[in-house]
């Protein structure tokens, strides 16, 4: 182990971002992601890295510089949070399926309205059919690595698809923690120069993101669905590479005393700490409940969940956000149409809670379970609501 430094996550994840050299960044501030693009531009300015910030009027504008950047070849970072990531909304799409390797850190917040700048996943779940890699991180370290990883993830030539990393804000992005950094050096032999397939060059002419006739346009969303479908394997191959180097090994789906378990709790982001400590109090009282985290969103981790929930009668799922008029939260939802067929299944429940930045803590989770393994029904709630 390495030394640790004491350090905000959010300073930390511009950090990271240096560390892997690149040539541009374009970053709209907004809380509560603002420390990240503020601490990426001191570094910029002091000479630290040899690299451009754009100064942009607006998200719009940074993901739109982002895509222009990408397309001549340069290593891209943006961040966003919120209403920002709602603005960045028309382009998104547009990058992925022009194959442009943008990675972009998302200090999750909830959307307006009424306005409230605190922590829930209401953010990223509007974006999840845009051709994204979606990761998220549980604690400030992993915000470092999966943010170094991102980048070798995103321009490896069997992948080219942007990835945002989504870091819980403010429950995450503004907590001090230990944090271990790479040297450059170490980064250096992780992470090669991008290579990338194609170019824009004044001197050489190229078109890409051409205008789509019916009669091509379904082949291209398939391929864009099955590059996204098939980039899989590469994010294990390399977290599996990680996990060499640095010893810290990074899934699709992660368990924390799951094997054997009747009743899954299943979390997403920082809320996996506080659920694990509720799932020690409730293991050391001699119930048989463990944890699932899914650390990777899309592309959507399927044969991995049904091997961690396999045999279990139980499966929570905690939500972040809402489907309004559906049936429930997003994941919980999609979770439930995925698994529709399997036999047998697990009851799911699902849980919406801590939108808005409420507080929910270990004894709020062993409540949840309480009520879940009570209910006759595999409906969806909302925990905690005053009536």
């Amino acid at each position: 182990m390495g030394k640790r430094t004491g350090m905000e996550v959010a300073i930390a994840a511009a950090e990271a971002v240096a560390l892997c050299r690149i040539d541009v960044a374009a970053v709209y501030p907004i809380t509560p992601q603002s420390h990240m693009a503020e601490h990426l531009a001191d570094i910029i300015h002091d000479g630290r890295i040899d690299a451009e910030f754009i100064t942009v009027e607006s998200e719009h504008s940074s993901i739109s510089a982002c895509a222009g950047a990408s397309a001549t070849g340069a290593r891209v970072y943006t961040a966003t949070s919120s209403q920002g990531l709602m603005l960045m909304h028309e382009i998104l799409p547009i990058v992925s399926a022009m194959r442009l390797p943008v990675v972009m850190g998302n200090a999750n917040r909830a959307v307006s309205g009424p306005l409230n700048i605190w922590n829930d996943h209401t953010d990223i779940m509007p974006q999840r059919d845009n051709g994204w890699i979606v990761m998220h991180a549980e604690n400030g370290q992993e915000v470092i690595d999966m943010t170094i990883q991102s980048f070798k993830i995103a321009e490896h030539p069997d992948v080219m698809l942007p990835v945002v990393l989504n870091i819980d804000g403010f429950q995450l992005t503004h907590m001090i923690e230990p944090l271990e950094f790479p040297t450059q050096e170490e980064v250096d032999r992780f992470l090669p120069p991008r290579v990338p397939f194609a170019t824009l060059h004044p001197d050489r002419p190229i078109s890409m993101g051409c205008f789509n006739m019916p009669d091509i346009f379904m082949e291209t969303m398939k391929a864009k669905d099955q590059a996204l479908i098939n980039s899989k394997k590469t994010i294990v191959k390399i977290w599996n590479e990680w996990g060499k180097m640095f010893g810290r090994s990074y899934k699709p789906i992660e368990t924390y005393k799951a094997r054997g378990a009747e009743t899954l709790i299943l979390t997403m982001g920082s809320m996996g700490e506080t659920a694990s400590v509720a799932v020690d109090e409730m293991k050391a009282k001699g119930r048989s409940v463990g944890l699932v985290k899914m650390r990777l969103w899309r592309p959507f981790p399927l044969d991995e969940l049904r091997a961690a929930i396999k045999g279990c009668k139980t499966l929570i799922v905690m939500d972040r956000a809402v489907s309004f008029g559906g049936a429930g939260g997003p994941l919980g939802t999609e979770i439930k149409s995925l698994l529709y067929h399997d036999d047998p299944r697990p009851r799911i429940v699902n849980m919406i809670m801590g939108l808005g930045g409420r507080d929910v803590q270990v004894e709020d989770f062993i409540a949840m379970v309480d009520r879940a393994e009570r209910k006759e029904d595999d409906g969806y709630e909302y925990y905690g609501v005053r009536e």
